[in-house]
């Protein structure tokens, strides 16, 4: 038996209304930040070097190649944010104690209060669209916020 149902109808069709309305909602996060001086993706790559140090990585830091994962790009194109974010002294770059051959990567003390800035302009940016939706669909949507995370935990390597 697959894990994936393709006889249910409703399951298929759940399944293709929750991609799209996560594809628009991607668009939107995109935006919230569009007058920053860094780029969706580099935003990206840095929330996910604080998420890695909040969680106490044994290692620290994130190795290329899962940042270029996590990403949806190869390898090539990760090393060229990274390189970016490392000019602009975001990250630094350090040998994987683990692995000669790889290089993990980490926020600088600036990687952190850039997180921290965008975080806060987006928050508020959200914050506004979120105060144009009723008490019930706020209600609502709080209550889906375990659900799309228990979701996302399904995708965790």
């Amino acid at each position: 038996m697959s894990d994936y149902p393709q006889s249910d109808d409703f399951l298929l069709s759940l399944s293709r209304d929750f991609r799209e309305a996560l594809r628009h909602s991607i668009y939107l996060v995109r935006r919230l930040d569009a007058d920053g001086e860094l780029s969706a993706a580099q935003l990206s790559t840095l929330k996910m070097l604080l998420d890695s140090a909040e969680a106490g990585t044994e290692a620290g830091g994130v190795r290329v190649g899962e940042i270029a994962r996590n990403l949806g790009v190869k390898v090539p194109s990760a090393t060229e944010q990274i390189i970016k974010l490392e000019r602009a002294g975001l990250v630094r770059r350090e040998a994987d104690p683990a692995d000669s051959r790889a290089v993990r990567v980490r926020l600088t003390p600036e990687g952190y209060a850039a997180v921290e800035s965008a975080n806060t302009r987006r928050n508020a940016v959200m914050a506004g669209i979120l105060d144009s939706l009723t008490d019930q669909e706020r209600q609502a949507l709080a209550a889906a916020i375990p659900v799309i995370g228990k979701i996302n935990e399904t995708l965790q390597p």
